[in-house]
């Protein structure tokens, strides 16, 4: 019914103009209306009134996963430990647990979500609540709820407590019909997977409640992220991650891409520091609302090549796998992030030469480079 009175109110404003000037529709401010539970026209607005001095109150949605770990670490190290909340539905490790607060956050639960913003005065969230690539096409209709109407209450919430929202975006944001060989931040899109669907929702519903309701929206699309410390969590580049476990228990790793897949790639301590760069970049050096970043590009096989190098004796088979060769397919195989490296000063630390040994040592492989130091 709001949405039809909406209607009638644009249908009536077009036919009033062509009987005088042009008039304009001008719809209520505070009308949001994409969650499931809205917030009303007459609701108030509140400023979280934190002083610019004062170190900020960040949430961390979907926290338990591959990158919201590594991000509390580096936040609490920023703006001390009782400042970052870290969340999730899932029950953490004791580790975990004991390295700083941790709170249950279903982000389905609009109203539970509001009573964390508003009890714990956040006024920063990172939203990583989502199904992965792989993980969302097996089940499709979780990756909607989870990365779509997930999405629309953090972005509601955000609005009307005056959030500082950082949503992730993905290489699987692009599709087919997209260059690969660079991707530019502005390009056709139409991705194939229900993630990549919801990202690029993401970046569009991100921009809107921008321009429409001065929401401080940040997004970066996240190249392939190989973390050391922590398990992949069912993505398309996840092999990245999978090799070194492999060559640290056995020596062999099959893998399900093949050997000439060329993808962007990042080191997870490169990621996080863009994150929260780009958080922290004053506003007006900011062109757009989302950005870009890149570092690193590789196959399979150049990875083993290089992996070789310190362990000789590592050995890399195939067997593909066609649904992940196809999502791999339609993605870039390097990201133009020209854009975020002149607004806010991005660059990279970790060439895949860096990457390697970095991963090595971390598992303890013993290698020949590591031998002859």
């Amino acid at each position: 019914m709001l949405f039809l009175g909406m209607l009638k109110l644009v249908v009536n404003g077009t036919a009033q103009s062509k009987a005088s000037s042009c008039q304009k529709l001008v719809l209520p401010l505070q009308f949001l209306g994409t969650s499931q539970h809205r917030i009303p026209a007459n609701a108030n607005f509140h400023s979280t009134s934190i002083s610019e001095a004062e170190p900020p109150r960040v949430l961390i949605t979907g926290g338990l996963g591959q990158l919201g770990v590594g991000l509390a670490n580096l936040l609490r190290k920023r703006f001390g430990k009782d400042n970052v909340i870290l969340s999730d539905i899932r029950k953490p490790p004791a580790h975990v647990f004991h390295s700083g607060p941790f709170v249950y956050t279903n982000v389905l639960d609009y109203k539970s979500l509001r009573e964390i913003v508003v009890n714990h005065r956040i006024n920063w969230l990172f939203h990583y609540s989502a199904l992965l690539s792989a993980v969302g096409e097996a089940n499709v209709s979780l990756a909607r709820d989870v990365n779509i109407t997930g999405l629309h209450n953090v972005l509601d919430v955000a609005t009307e407590y005056n959030v500082r929202l950082f949503v992730p975006s993905t290489i699987g944001a692009f599709g087919p019909t997209s260059p690969r060989n660079p991707a530019p931040d502005l390009c056709i899109q139409r991705p194939r997977t229900i993630y990549g669907v919801s990202k690029v929702h993401t970046e569009l519903m991100g921009e809107y409640y921008y321009y429409r309701y001065g929401l401080d929206f940040r997004c970066l699309r996240y190249p392939g992220i190989i973390s050391a410390d922590s398990q992949p969590g069912g993505g398309t580049t996840d092999y990245a991650v999978q090799i070194f476990h492999a060559a640290a228990k056995n020596g062999t790793f099959e893998c399900n891409l093949e050997a000439g897949t060329r993808l962007p790639m990042m080191y997870i301590s490169d990621c996080l520091r863009a994150t929260l760069e780009v958080m922290e970049a004053p506003a007006e050096r900011l062109s757009m609302r989302t950005y870009n970043i890149g570092a690193m590009s590789f196959t399979p096989e150049e990875l083993a090549q290089a992996l070789r190098k310190h362990a000789p004796d590592f050995q890399i088979t195939y067997c593909v796998d066609p649904l992940r060769q196809a999502i791999a397919e339609s993605w870039p195989m390097i990201l133009d992030d020209s854009n975020a490296r002149k607004d806010w000063g991005w660059k990279h630390d970790f060439d895949l030469p860096e990457l390697v040994a970095t991963m090595l040592n971390f598992h303890g492989v013993s290698t020949r480079v590591a031998q002859v130091n």
